[in-house]
């Protein structure tokens, strides 16, 4: 019903930046929330960020306040997830997701994911 299509994950050293792009295409619902999620193997998924789409704000995780922010660009159907201050930490699989209806921050309400983005930060 909804095909999400993420790019812009790379290596980079600590302290740069990275965007990535969640392009939503073959949208057979309306979409209201869009997050995104990192995962590395062997450990719980951890919510980063996410948008209300038609309004209504945007959340972030504590650990990325200040440094990423999340836009979207209607006109493209596409989210997009900007890292400033790349930390090793933040080295992870990095998940786009999108839902009718959500709590941003809640992994479990998002219906819809993509296929994930490594993003790698060296020290």
């Amino acid at each position: 019903q909804v095909q999400l299509v993420e790019s812009g994950g790379g290596s980079v050293q600590a302290g740069g930046s990275l965007r990535l792009s969640c392009a939503v295409s073959k949208s057979t619902v309306i979409i209201n929330c869009m997050g995104w999620f990192r995962q590395a193997p062997g450990k719980e998924r951890e919510a980063v960020a996410g948008i209300f789409v038609r309004g209504g704000g945007e959340w972030y995780a504590d650990s990325v306040k200040g440094r990423f922010s999340i836009s979207q660009e209607s006109a493209k159907n596409t989210v997009y997830l900007h890292m400033n201050s790349l930390k090793p930490d933040d080295t992870d699989m990095y998940y786009c997701a999108a839902a009718e209806f959500c709590k941003l921050w809640d992994g479990n309400e998002y219906d819809y994911w993509g296929q994930g983005t490594q993003v790698t930060v060296s020290s």
